[in-house]
């Protein structure tokens, strides 16, 4: 009986290009495994001879230094691998806030290039032409200069309202914890479920009608309301944290160090010069004839661009800025230069008092590693979604 398929063993020949492929991948990660291990058996040999203690357990050893800002409670008597974690938590912070910001600033300005108003364009323009030419370190350096040098002392802090801004960073009040504020949290959960499942009708009624029913304040509205049901079911507690002028500080309430500040702000300014330019570009690839359609079936200029525009120019824009997300994460290390204890601060510390260089800096090494994976998975699964997917 004759038939017109190769054989199976076909596709195991050197032949085959597919088996190639897969025998090449293979050699390379055994090569590279052994290079890997050759290097740590080596460093190892030669720490040993050297009489270099190596290993991680020092992790479970009392730190013996404090750190100036953490997110919880932290003294000297807790062991390393919490200092570390402080340090993680800092660098998170700063990253998470600075993407979301740079986000938001970026595409403003991005957006901004296709004002009809000269003027917004030229103040656009010049931001991104000025910060993205500046390095970031000298920038982080210039904010921390101007909040601890060109404002005023914490006795004669600049005040408006129950916000205080001083040398000593920005001071503000903070909801003394209740279950409001728990149960304000889960309402807004509610109100992101409600929100996606408004977007899905709105879509269809959109496929099926033609019409547009949706209305970019409706899901913030259904947030603020599924936020403000949830902290009314909690008891509505409005009792707050105050700040107060101290002798020698402000005191009370909720504080972000100048440190911080500097480090987000410099941070936030620099990549969304960066997230503008890479928006700028995501719009103008998308052909004009997208604009003049929408236009003349008598979409405002707003809508033309959330509904139009932006829409087809995620494609090319997810890309490149899931690059600027990453390179913000990198960035925060430069942290270390004025002093903000993330997690490249608090390496250097051990490695100084412990001796356990190659450690503290794998810690660190594994660090990046591990956030700028994730951020990379995420933002891969946010271009799945975003792709436009022909029929």
């Amino acid at each position: 009986m004759s038939s017109d398929t190769p054989p199976s063993h076909h596709h195991w020949s050197w032949r085959s290009q597919a088996f190639r492929g897969i025998v090449y991948q293979v050699l390379a990660v055994v090569a590279i495994v052994a290079v890997v291990w050759f290097l740590a058996h080596n460093t190892l040999v030669n720490m040993r001879v050297r009489g270099i203690q190596s290993g991680f357990d020092f992790l479970s050893q009392a730190a013996g230094f404090d750190i100036g800002e953490s997110l919880y409670p932290f003294d000297s008597e807790q062991p390393y691998w919490q200092a570390f974690l402080v340090g993680v938590t800092n660098t998170l912070r700063v990253a998470i806030v600075g993407i979301i910001l740079s986000t938001v600033l970026g595409t403003l300005l991005g957006i901004g290039r296709f004002s009809r108003n000269a003027l917004v364009r030229g103040v656009c323009l010049s931001y991104v032409e000025a910060f993205r030419n500046i390095p970031v370190l000298l920038q982080l350096l210039m904010w921390y200069v101007i909040l601890t040098e060109v404002l005023p002392s914490a006795d004669v802090a600049w005040q408006v309202g129950d916000f205080f801004l001083s040398k000593g960073g920005l001071n503000y009040p903070i909801p003394v914890w209740a279950a409001g504020q728990l149960w304000a949290a889960f309402g807004l959960l509610a109100g992101v479920a409600l929100v996606l499942l408004y977007r899905r009708w709105a879509k269809r009624q959109f496929e099926a009608t033609g019409q547009l029913r949706s209305a970019f304040w409706v899901p913030v509205l259904i947030l603020v309301a599924c936020s403000l049901a949830g902290w009314a079911l909690g008891g509505a507690p409005t009792e707050l944290n105050r700040p107060v002028k101290g002798d020698f500080a402000i005191e009370n309430g909720g504080a972000l160090t100048p440190e911080f500040l500097a480090v987000l702000i410099g941070l936030t300014l620099y990549t969304a010069s960066f997230i503008a330019e890479v928006v700028r570009g995501g719009i103008a690839s998308v052909p004009r004839g997208q604009g003049e359609a929408a236009s003349a079936l008598g979409l405002s200029q707003q809508q033309e661009m959330r509904l139009v525009m932006l829409p087809q120019a995620l494609r090319v824009i997810i890309p490149p800025l899931t690059n600027q997300y990453l390179n913000l994460t990198k960035n925060s290390s430069l942290a270390v230069a004025i002093g903000y204890p993330d997690v490249v601060s608090i390496a250097n510390t051990a490695l100084n008092q412990t001796g356990r260089a190659v450690e503290c800096i794998s810690l660190v090494m594994l660090v990046y590693l591990i956030t700028s994976l994730g951020t990379s998975l995420l933002m891969g699964w946010y271009n799945s979604r975003a792709a436009i997917k022909e029929r």
